[in-house]
């Protein structure tokens, strides 16, 4: 493969790392400090002629997120993003305080896992899984198709129908 893996990489980025681009870069960098522990790579932080921030990386636990201003001739192309995260409560309070919309309230998911979904003020749907002891993700089951599927004589559930109306909205 031509893709770089493992410690070929250079340290702190995996092979794919998100790419955003919101209006307010700054205040998008301090939601996801104040948010998620998030710490900015200053070496990395430029600011284009206009005044604009046209790249700058936020380490989040291991991830790296980079991200710009949207110019203003440039569509704004928030991100959709899932972080696992320890302590879900705590991190959904956290958004809260800092201006999040709560799209998906803290809800049991597959695997024993529990997900909620919050929509930063800079529009960018972020998916939180909370994993821990009795926790299963798909990397670990086996390699094959599951075999449960919705039934599509049911209404959504919460977290189909919460996912459907935020995306509808955009």
């Amino acid at each position: 493969m031509d893709v770089l893996t493992g410690p070929d990489l250079p340290p702190g980025y995996g092979t794919v790392n998100p790419f955003v681009a919101v209006r307010g870069a700054e205040g998008w960098i301090r939601f996801v400090a104040d948010v998620f522990g998030g710490r900015e790579t200053r070496a990395a932080h430029t600011v284009d002629a206009d005044g604009l921030l046209i790249h700058a990386e936020v380490r989040v636990g291991s991830s790296t997120i980079m991200l710009c201003d949207a110019k203003p001739h440039w569509a704004s192309t928030p991100g959709l993003l899932q972080v696992y995260v320890g302590d879900l409560d705590a991190v959904v309070d956290r958004a809260r305080a800092a201006g999040a919309e709560v799209v998906t309230e803290p809800t049991p998911f597959h695997g024993g896992q529990r997900l909620a979904r919050l929509l930063d003020p800079w529009s960018t749907l972020w998916w939180l899984f909370e994993y821990g002891e009795g926790s299963t993700a798909p990397s670990e089951a086996p390699d094959a198709l599951p075999s449960w599927r919705p039934d599509p004589d049911a209404p959504p559930s919460y977290v189909h129908r919460t996912i459907d109306e935020a995306l509808t909205r955009r």
